[in-house]
């Protein structure tokens, strides 16, 4: 059992942690037709908006209600319905998710009296589905925001059908990049299963060019497939930040779940193919059986460089688990992990300490470490200390391809391995030349 740490300070020291309201847009952002709505000042989305760009380098569907300090104090419903109404003349949204900010979750704004209140107003406003997520940026971080978004959607669109015994459905946490959701869909479907993912990223910023501009999103997980998720035989979660919207699945309709908190080490891996393989009475593909060979001779040829390196990580808890057990896979030491906010995970990982905190922390207790692995903004904490980066989360902003980073299954292990092996392989070289 790891020991959970919270630094007592009186304040954040180059912060770690993304806001919730940051993780609920990203969500949204996976669903096809979709407009993220912040309901706050203009500051609130711009800065979000910002850090989404930089990130993916794709262009941003991203609207503000735009508090100011008199709606502040009177009351932000005209605003919201002003926002909505501004969104489904200029836009066509096809759905609309609203975020609350720090602003508005303090002055305690009842959103959900606020939307029933403009239905009432507003009859055309009746087939415009409008998703709320609860998601003070004051509490939790960018996983949470995510996953506050994904259940929130789980329990508002699906509606219960015929049971379809081809039909799963995927819940990817924000542990996954675009190409994580590409790889697995690529997975699921080899056993001929009709998956239903959400949210699917993959389809909205894996970087592609669209023949005309959109003001909302091209792609993602469509309404009529988010309307059929009651019909599913099944409910895989990927991330443990998706058990909540599993359980309100099995809840509703009595859909069965099982939780994947890792696809990224060679035992996770097979647990994954083999739920596949049993939901779909099928073996698992020739093609995957080669790849776990190829893995395997990656893993033979690289332990000779991870064996006994101390590695540092600050990540979201999510993709710490999966890290860190990756590279214990691999015979390398955690000297550190820093993360963001609580969850059940932590206690659980096979480490001394665990670090709730900022990137102060890290870089003290960072200090001797053969790798980091982090953010963009562990790069000066990186040129200090001299040791390497590797750059894994969110945002990765002096770096290209972020929308097609894959780590997750044989392919991606592999090429995870590789990466790491070959900055192991400088450092030695390195050494060796001084």
């Amino acid at each position: 059992m790891a020991t959970i740490t919270t630094p007592r300070k009186s304040i954040a020291v180059n912060p770690l942690k993304q806001s919730q309201p940051l993780g609920a847009a990203l969500a949204f952002l996976g669903l096809k037709g979709m407009m993220p709505l912040f309901h706050g000042s203009q500051g609130c989305t711009a800065f979000a908006k910002v850090m989404l760009v930089r990130h993916f380098r794709e262009a941003i569907p991203l609207s503000t209600t735009a508090m100011t300090e008199v709606s502040t104090i009177l009351g932000g419903e005209e605003n919201v319905e002003q926002a909505i109404l501004t969104l489904v003349e200029k836009s066509h949204p096809e759905i609309i998710g609203l975020c609350t900010t720090g602003l508005t979750e303090t002055r305690g704004d009842d959103m959900i009296g606020i939307l029933q209140t403009i239905r009432k107003r507003h009859p055309e406003l009746h087939n415009l589905p409008i998703v709320f997520a609860s998601t003070p940026d004051f509490r939790g971080a960018l996983q949470d925001g995510f996953a506050a978004a994904v259940e929130s959607l789980v329990k508002t669109l699906p509606q219960p059908g015929e049971t379809r015994p081809n039909q799963i459905t995927l819940l990817i946490s924000s542990a996954f990049a675009p190409g994580d959701v590409q790889e697995i869909k690529e997975i699921v479907a080899a056993f001929d299963l009709s998956a239903v993912i959400v949210p699917d990223l993959s389809l909205s910023l894996d970087g592609h060019l669209d023949e005309t501009a959109q003001t909302v999103t091209s792609g993602g997980t469509t309404l009529a497939e988010l309307r059929e998720i009651g019909s599913s035989v099944y409910t895989l979660a990927l991330g443990e930040s998706m058990r909540a919207a599993a359980a309100a699945l099995q809840s509703q309709f009595g859909i069965p779940y099982e939780v994947f908190p890792s696809l990224s080490n060679l035992d996770a891996i097979d647990s994954f193919l083999e739920s596949l393989a049993d939901l779909s009475g099928l073996p698992v593909p020739e093609h995957y059986r080669r790849q776990r060979k190829q893995l395997q001779d990656a893993m033979l040829d690289t332990h000779f460089f991870f064996g006994r390196k101390q590695v540092a990580l600050a990540l979201e808890p999510d993709l710490l688990w999966s890290t860190v057990h990756f590279l214990q896979s691999m015979g390398a030491n955690v000297q550190a992990a820093v993360t963001t906010t609580k969850s059940p995970l932590l206690e659980q990982l096979p480490v001394e300490t665990v670090t709730i905190g900022d990137l102060e922390d890290f870089e003290q207790l960072a200090i001797g470490s053969d790798l980091l692995i982090g953010n963009s903004h562990v790069a000066t904490i990186s040129q200090r200390l001299q040791i390497p980066l590797y750059r894994l989360g969110f945002p990765i902003f002096d770096r290209l391809g972020n929308g097609q980073r894959c780590t997750v299954g044989y392919r991606g292990v592999m090429q995870l391995l590789f990466n790491l092996g070959n900055l192991f392989l400088e450092q030695e070289e390195a050494h060796v030349k001084h």
